[in-house]
């Protein structure tokens, strides 16, 4: 029998040309919280996917309780005894607590095809008493707080029997008793010889239940280290300072009076009560950790989502976010962090893509092919899209030509005064990176307003005249940045 539930080494995954992981090794043992560090983008999520069979590395090796594992799938996973607990909780609301556990195995009654829910309800209630949870069986669990569905999959887990259970960020969106709840559950799993593999961005917690701690920092190794032996100082240096070709030097902009203002702006559950304000010429970064409310506060100002309250001014002028295209008629502009889903129309070629949908968007009377052909020249040009011609596919474009035209059609907008970018230069090469960042700049020439998303803090740093940063739906800091360091703002980020 191995020493090691999990062990894998020199993992290496690539997307396009970019290296995610870059010859990463860990392991984990029977009865340990191995904890996972790591600022965004650092590697981890894409780490516990290739544990847990969701992702196939290019290179590198995986045990499973000392059996070389090749091909791993998320079904052979789960027979080897892994499971996965995700922040965002990966049940079906409508069935109860029971029929959550059994899902996949259900058991049947003497009557034929008939799930035999008395006995499932019996042991999902076992099991769920051995974690100290009492919770109706029957109820659906789309009545329960997110801790107890997050509970739900601890017990599907149990019920499997698995060795080894991954939670990735368990407790973003968890209270303070919730997380205390949950802390005594996964001490709880420990002390059954299980091993933990515990992904979070709160240092507090990885000092509270872990036995070792890896730190990942751009997709490499920095090393495995006992909890006992490190404090919040030495993780924190190592998770942050990088090399200098790693910034952008930009060209600094004259920033002119107030263009744009959020007053109090709320949503339920994801943003509360956020203020802030936009000046022409000016690039405002808002950072934060994964599920701070980051991409729900854009939202918000774009319409894709309707406030609780708060107020939004455009040039002094009161702005109601009702629909995106009411937003983008009041000179809003936005480009998503999931361009595939929310601002590409596949199956369309480029032209289709920028001028044409822009020009519906704005009720522009219809143009004649020549004229349409002539603005998407200009925009090949002036973004340097690598296209084979007009009538190529944007899906058989690379991400940074992609993330390109959809740019490219923002810049026909002669009426777009605010300008949102969500994550601009996610899954894009350099080259592109770098022309997004200049079209950026030439809109804060023009006096355009920028709000820019990212998780990324070199880009952050590179690019923002101020940052604010988001922590549990909450705007708790606008930082200048002048001489601001990574250290001091992931210190911001994760409320050290």
């Amino acid at each position: 029998m191995s020493d090691y539930l999990v062990k894998v080494s020199g993992i290496v995954k690539k997307y396009g040309g970019h290296e995610v992981l870059k010859k990463v090794s860990f392991d984990l043992k029977p009865g340990e919280v191995h904890c996972i560090v790591g600022e965004n983008g650092a590697g981890k999520s894409t780490l516990i996917k290739i544990i847990s069979g969701a992702v196939h590395p290019d290179s590198g090796e995986i045990f499973i309780m000392g059996r070389k594992v090749r091909n791993l799938n998320p079904r052979l996973a789960i027979e080897l005894g892994i499971s996965t607990v995700y922040q965002d909780t990966e049940v079906v609301d409508t069935l109860s607590v029971a029929e959550n556990i059994f899902l996949g195995s259900e058991v049947p009654s003497p009557i034929p095809i008939v799930v035999n829910r008395r006995y499932q309800n019996e042991q999902a209630k076992a099991i769920l008493k051995s974690l100290g949870i009492s919770i109706d069986p029957d109820i659906p669990v789309g009545e329960l707080p997110l801790v107890y569905k997050q509970v739900v999959q601890i017990a599907k887990a149990l019920f499997r029997q698995s060795k080894i259970i991954i939670f990735d960020e368990p407790t973003a969106s968890l209270g303070l008793e919730e997380t205390k709840a949950l802390m005594e559950i996964i001490r709880s799993l420990k002390k059954r010889g299980m091993g933990i593999i515990y992904i979070s961005h709160y240092l507090k917690e990885i000092f509270e239940i872990g036995d070792r701690v890896t730190v990942l920092k751009d997709g490499e190794y920095m090393g495995t280290y006992k909890v006992s032996e490190v404090d919040t100082e030495f993780l924190v240096r190592k998770m942050v300072g990088r090399e200098v070709h790693l910034f952008y030097k930009r060209e600094r902009v004259p920033i002119g009076e107030k263009l744009f203002e959020v007053k109090g702006l709320s949503k339920k559950e994801l943003v509360e009560n956020v203020s802030f304000e936009v000046r022409k010429g000016e690039i405002f970064g808002i950072g934060g950790l994964a599920g701070s409310g980051r991409t729900e506060l854009v939202s918000l100002i774009f319409g894709i989502l309707k406030p609780d309250a708060g107020e939004i001014y455009i040039e002094g002028r009161r702005y109601v976010p009702k629909t995106p295209i009411h937003a983008i008629r009041n000179g809003i502009c936005m480009v998503p962090e999931d361009r595939k889903r929310m601002a590409m129309f596949l199956g369309r070629d480029i032209v289709e893509n920028s001028v044409v949908i822009i020009n519906e968007l704005l009720k522009v009377a219809f143009l004649r092919k020549k004229e349409e052909m002539n603005m998407t020249r200009r925009l090949i040009n002036e973004l340097d899209i690598v296209t084979s011609g007009f009538s190529q596919l944007i899906e058989h474009l690379s991400g940074g030509n992609q993330q390109k035209v959809v740019m490219g059609r923002w810049l026909l907008d002669e009426n777009a005064k605010v300008f949102i970018f969500d994550e601009p230069t996610k899954g894009v090469d350099v080259g592109a990176r770098e022309r997004i960042y200049q079209v950026m700049i030439e809109l804060a020439k023009q006096g355009k307003a920028i709000i820019m998303v990212s998780s990324d803090m070199p880009e952050l740093l590179s690019m923002s005249d101020r940052i604010g940063v988001m922590r549990k739906g909450k705007m708790v800091e606008i930082l200048d940045n002048k001489d601001l360091s990574e250290e001091k703002l992931l210190r911001s980020f994760i409320g050290v």
